[in-house]
């Protein structure tokens, strides 16, 4: 029982360290993980568009 409460006591110490972010923090991080997967994704389509033409165009 006392491992118990000694764990419990570090877990609730450990806990108030901890610092977490505020509001605008984490809309920058969502919309910059937005804006580059965006971008990724348009790149990866355009690359893919541009097989698949290229493709195409040698099968006939």
């Amino acid at each position: 029982m006392n491992k118990l409460a000694s764990y419990y006591h570090n877990s609730k110490e450990e806990l108030a360290k901890v610092i977490f972010p505020i509001k605008e923090q984490v809309r920058s991080a969502y919309l910059s993980v937005f804006v580059v997967v965006t971008v990724i994704t348009l790149f990866l389509a355009l690359i893919d568009m541009i097989m698949s033409f290229s493709l195409s165009a040698l099968i006939g």
